[in-house]
């Protein structure tokens, strides 16, 4: 079986007059990226995927001021800054000059749509907007992010990052059936954008692996193998709502390559078997810098079953790149490239069932053969 890709879901499939924005903005919006899918089994075999819709102003500079959206109680409201004051490059943001460090404002907002596809994740089968998650409070004002799930014990587990000026914060969500959801609280209090729970417990635990960030990174001594910079750690939990860093380094970026220079984390480690070894695999993402955004691939690791902060097997040379044969017929909407951002993953026998976001415009679904897995350690 070679691996098979196709785009199962893009912007015109979105229906904006079922938008939780839908009648609050005097401004037209459309959508930015319908991308960064989590996945996971409903209890009926279907799958279901948590689809980041980003919803942008059609305009976001006009009579001389820059627009962002912003919740506030139960509305969004649009706010302005003189354009002159904003660095308006990236598409996606816009950075504020003049607050002695770096301010960034948004020009969309996204919230969260459940879509629901075959067991073998080629079609749609229904678009639940009826159960679409938005922001409902102010720690999430500029929007809701990358949804992540895990199915543990029967039940599910969701992550995702809410954004808001106090924090860039993951919150949690839990749900018996993955299409209803209950709010659980922020998790992790920190600038974090990658929390993954593992699909099951490790000696009575929950773990989990997040991803820290910030300006500053104390450098490795000369010779290291690692470079600094942002890398994926490691937390555990008793129940998992409370989280505690575990000592040890997890995945960090070697010092030799730049393609993985940044590195955060992909699908929620899932146990299974690769490469001849039984691990918790990691997919994972690795940025190679270049011009505003990087170049973004899809890597895997395979995590010891018992102590999950040691590799076992992995390889240097990317699972996943992005595709832009794939894009293709969506050429107008496009706003980057060299993207692609996996979010999700399913064991289907031999091969696994891969959701990412592609070109941060549609979701994308690879279906990769277990024989694909080769264990190449770094030269």
């Amino acid at each position: 079986m070679a691996p098979a890709d196709h785009l199962v879901l893009n912007p015109r499939h979105i229906d904006l007059a079922r938008s939780p924005l839908a009648g609050h903005l005097a401004a037209e919006t459309y959508v930015l990226g319908a991308f960064n899918p989590g996945l996971t089994v409903l209890p009926s075999g279907n799958l279901l995927m948590m689809v980041r819709v980003a919803e942008a102003l059609r305009e976001p500079i006009r009579d001389g001021m820059v627009h962002a959206i912003r919740h506030e109680e139960t509305r969004y409201v649009l706010d302005a800054w003189p354009v002159d004051l904003a660095d308006t490059a990236d598409p996606r943001k816009f950075e504020l000059h003049g607050g002695g460090w770096r301010i960034m404002a948004l020009t969309s907002l996204s919230w969260l749509l459940p879509v629901e596809l075959t067991p073998d994740g080629q079609r749609i089968v229904d678009i639940h907007y009826a159960r679409a998650i938005a922001p409902v409070g102010p720690w999430q004002c500029y929007g809701i992010e990358d949804a992540r799930i895990s199915r543990i014990d029967g039940g599910y587990l969701m992550t995702t990052c809410s954004v808001s000026p106090e924090r860039h914060s993951t919150t949690l969500y839990s749900s018996d059936n993955a299409l209803d959801w209950t709010f659980e609280g922020i998790v992790l209090d920190h600038q974090n954008k990658d929390m993954l729970v593992f699909e099951g417990l490790v000696n009575g635990k929950y773990w989990a692996q997040t991803r820290p960030l910030g300006d500053l990174y104390f450098a490795y001594p000369p010779g290291s193998p690692w470079r600094a910079g942002p890398s994926i750690n490691l937390a555990t939990s008793p129940d998992g709502r409370h989280w505690q860093p575990h000592l040890l380094p997890g995945i960090r970026p070697r010092a030799g390559t730049l393609a993985t220079a940044r590195l955060g984390g992909g699908a929620p480690p899932i146990l299974t078997e690769v490469a001849g070894r039984r691990g918790w695999l990691s997919l994972w993402h690795g940025v190679e810098p270049k011009e505003i955004v990087g170049i973004y691939r899809t890597y895997w690791t395979l995590l010891d079953e018992h102590e999950p902060w040691r590799a076992i097997a992995g390889s240097p040379a990317p699972l996943l790149e992005a595709d832009p044969a794939l894009t293709e017929p969506l050429d107008e909407m496009m706003y980057m490239h060299g993207v692609v951002f996996t979010t999700g993953i399913v064991d289907a026998g031999d091969h696994f069932i891969v959701a990412s976001g592609e070109a941060d415009l549609a979701c994308r679904i690879t279906l990769v053969p277990k024989s694909a897995f080769h264990d190449e350690p770094p030269g």
